[in-house]
């Protein structure tokens, strides 16, 4: 029954309760003219059917006015009990005035007082019965909930679960001693360390963080002693969306990427975020990537003129141009967006367009960085990002760029990967051009045009993280798959690394190598066990047969390392950032790269794999790989 009144049109429902408030009108006045005249009463004396019809038409507009009618049902609480006392009270007072000044025969002036008190009492009482109604059906959800957290957040959340079917609040749970042992509307408040035993005790399938302000270190620790408990884990929106005091089940959101990496990010600092940017022409290759994308809209929101977004995948360059379409005009930015669909491997056209548009500085994190398809297409990804690079070089010393960073990767140190050896190529590029004597300079002679890289590993989130896939996987119900117990990375959020890579550009002086400091390595099998767990699942294991899910190790794939290193040599130095390093490694001179890179581009035209990886073991010092036969 409880199915079918909530999938009523909402016109039908407010009919249903317009009807019934009407009916209760109509039974208080008779209950009033009942009990004031001590007889079962029937309006058959002078003008009293005239009472009757006051009722409903003075409370229907009343009603009407204060928003009872735009509540939903299920929601009632004591702010919707507050006001439809209020209406009625404002009906009473009229009902009142009206009797005494008609003084109509037959109609007594306390009917005037009695049938509003009466009509306060059934109508108060079928909202809260509707209510409890409603919440009684809760009883047989099959999710129990507990919320970590009885503060504002964690009452409100409480609050809006009301009409949440599937979830019943059974307990909460709160750091605060003098919380514990109180209750929220009826709900226990527990202390953390008596979590495993109201898990077990009510059954609580799925455990709410309800914690906006407190430190990520508190809020890791928690996430942390909850990881063995069989619950899954989620979060609430910000307190700005638990603003309107209607909390579904379809806010709740999975813990943030940010709760699996386990730090805090470092704040920017807007002086160094908006240095190269602000006022200026900005070029982004490769805008419609995870990184590329998260650059471009940073830098619509520090206030760049003009944004010229490169990418040759049109779907992809088509969602981030209506993307930031929607931001700049939400939040009245004066930035001209410009769509470039085009690819960094043609030179000319990529010469053309910096001749054309002139940007003051270009973001180049165009590249193909899947390691098997890049593997198995040795020949594209190196023409895509090494050669790619030098196109989009020649076209910002052609023009005039006064700033070129280029997005690289930790798997350019001592490469085992095609994709790693041909990043590393690009850096060598960058730091050949930025120190050779026929750059063209400015007035006082200095390189017109300043190069550097920043280097970094995963970013958590992105197309080809094993965050998504993991995610899908245990959708799915698994098996959730691994390549190596002992694999381990590099994260960082997309945000975050998108920062520093602005703030890393805005350091340089030409040539430099900046590497991004990702914290500690994170065991790729922890990070699968971990996702499990927050699930709400279990490993499925030899000593726990019983688990919901299966973790299957499939191996390294080809050029794959079990860990990844972001330094080629030592003496990095520290920068104004504390999560930004400074480094100046050995690389070949321009006369020497110019003339191994014509042979490289010659084996490329040719399809000759064999001499490809023989230049780039040449190009590359520490490249070590396994002989492949895959496509080239």
């Amino acid at each position: 029954m409880l199915s079918n009144v909530l999938e009523w049109p909402r016109p039908v429902k407010r009919l249903v309760v317009v009807v019934l408030d009407i009916a209760m009108g109509l039974f208080a006045m008779w209950l009033a003219f009942t009990l004031r005249l001590d007889t079962l009463h029937w309006p058959d004396e002078g003008m009293q059917w005239l009472a009757y019809v006051l009722a409903p038409a003075l409370a229907f507009p009343i009603f009407v006015n204060l928003g009872l009618y735009r509540a939903i049902f299920r929601y009632t609480g004591i702010n919707a009990l507050i006001t439809t006392g209020k209406a009625v009270a404002i009906y009473g007072a009229l009902l009142f005035a009206i009797l005494l000044i008609g003084k109509w025969n037959g109609i007594p002036r306390s009917v005037g007082v009695l049938q509003p008190v009466i009509f306060l009492l059934l109508v108060g009482a079928s909202r809260s019965l509707g209510w409890l109604w409603l919440a009684g059906q809760n009883t047989r959800a099959p999710h129990r909930l507990l919320i970590y957290g009885a503060g504002s957040a964690g009452a409100q959340t409480a609050a809006g679960l009301v009409s949440a079917r599937n979830y019943v609040l059974e307990a909460f749970a709160d750091d605060d001693r003098a919380k514990v042992g109180r209750s929220i509307n009826g709900v226990r408040v527990y202390a953390p360390i008596a979590l495993a035993e109201v898990v077990q005790r009510f059954g609580i399938t799925d455990v709410l963080l309800a914690l906006p302000s407190v430190p990520r270190q508190r809020r890791n620790q928690i996430i942390q002693n909850l990881r063995d408990l069989p619950v899954r884990i989620r979060t609430i929106p910000g307190l700005t969306d638990l603003a309107s005091g209607r909390v579904t089940v379809t806010d709740f959101q999975d813990l943030e990427l940010e709760d699996l990496l386990g730090r805090d990010p470092v704040a920017p600092d807007p002086a160094l975020l908006g240095r190269h940017i602000r006022g200026q022409a900005v070029m982004v290759t490769g805008a419609g990537g995870s990184i590329g994308s998260e650059l471009c809209r940073q830098i619509a929101r520090q206030g760049a003129a003009r944004l010229l977004l490169v990418d040759h995948s049109e779907f992809a360059l088509y969602s981030i141009h209506q993307e930031l379409q929607a931001i700049v005009q939400q939040e009245a930015m004066a930035c001209e967006l410009v769509p470039l669909l085009a690819s960094v491997a043609n030179a000319q056209h990529m010469r053309d367009l910096c001749q054309a548009q002139r940007p003051h500085t270009i973001y180049h994190a165009a590249a193909y960085k899947h390691v098997p398809m890049v593997e198995a297409n040795a020949g594209e990804g190196i023409r895509n990002n090494a050669f790619g690079t030098l196109n989009m070089v020649r076209a910002a010393t052609a023009s005039g760029v006064e700033n070129f960073v280029l997005v690289s990767t930790d798997k350019a140190v001592r490469p085992t990967n095609v994709m790693g050896a041909s990043k590393r190529v690009a850096e060598l590029v960058l730091q050949a051009v930025a120190s050779c004597a026929s750059q063209p300079r400015t007035g006082d002679g200095t390189p017109r045009t300043r190069f550097s890289m920043v280097r970094f590993g995963n970013v958590l989130g992105s197309s080809g993280s094993v965050i998504p896939l993991f995610r899908s996987q245990i959708a799915a119900g698994g098996p959730v798959t691994v390549t190596h117990p002992e694999v381990t990375r590099y994260f960082m959020t997309i945000p975050e690394a998108a920062q520093l890579v602005l703030q890393a550009g805005a350091m340089a002086q030409g040539g430099e190598v900046f590497v991004l400091d990702m914290g500690e390595p994170i065991l790729i099998l922890d990070l699968a066990q971990r996702m499990v767990a927050l699930s709400g699942l279990s490993v499925r294991a030899p000593g726990h047969p019983g688990g919901d899910i299966e973790i299957v190790f499939t191996g390294l794939r080809p050029g794959e390392k079990l860990y990844e290193e972001l330094l080629i040599g030592d003496g990095a130095l520290p920068t104004s950032h504390p999560r930004i390093l400074r480094a100046h490694e050995e690389h070949l001179a321009w006369e020497l790269l110019h003339g191994r890179l014509q042979a490289l581009e010659q084996a490329i035209e040719q399809g000759d794999r064999g001499a490809m990886m023989v230049l780039l073991h040449e190009l590359v010092p520490g490249f070590h790989q396994e002989p492949q036969q895959s496509l080239s």
